[in-house]
């Protein structure tokens, strides 16, 4: 009886595209659904120390809903380094100007801090209205429950 746990390695990972409309839908449920897309957790060859992840795109980002009272009470915050460099916006500034930056830092937030997120965030492809360069990747849909 072999006891080994199955680990795929670098050549047997296979990687799709999925494209998700997120038009209508609350912002935090479509980055959770990119985040789990974008480390592999819905494969059965799912490793936590490893990038089995698939290719994400995102679009129609300015359409995508935030509940509540976040639009005024969510605070984006960054920091330049230097002293007094705080630089503070609101998620409906943010969400006017950048939509896709929102849900980018959002999807950013849900993967780890460390060198295997920052691989896994270069999959992922956000674009504000409902055009995308990834036509030649063939993307599937991929529906946000």
């Amino acid at each position: 009886m072999n006891n080994t746990t199955y680990s795929p390695k670098k050549g047997e990972i296979e990687r799709k595209w999925y494209v998700i409309d997120a038009a209508d839908k609350s912002l935090g449920r479509v980055a959770t659904e990119a985040a789990k897309l974008l480390r592999g957790k819905h494969k059965p060859t799912f490793t936590t120390h490893m990038d089995v992840g698939d290719n994400v795109i995102i679009i129609n980002c300015k359409d995508s809903v935030l509940t509540g009272h976040k639009l005024d009470q969510k605070i984006y915050r960054h920091h330049s380094g230097f002293i007094g460099g705080m630089k503070e916006t609101t998620a409906r500034v943010m969400m006017a100007n950048t939509p896709e930056k929102a849900m980018f830092l959002a999807i950013k937030g849900m993967l780890p801090h460390n060198r295997l997120g920052r691989q896994m965030i270069k999959k992922l492809r956000v674009y504000a209205g409902s055009e995308h360069d990834q036509a030649a990747q063939k993307p599937e849909v991929w529906e946000v429950k």
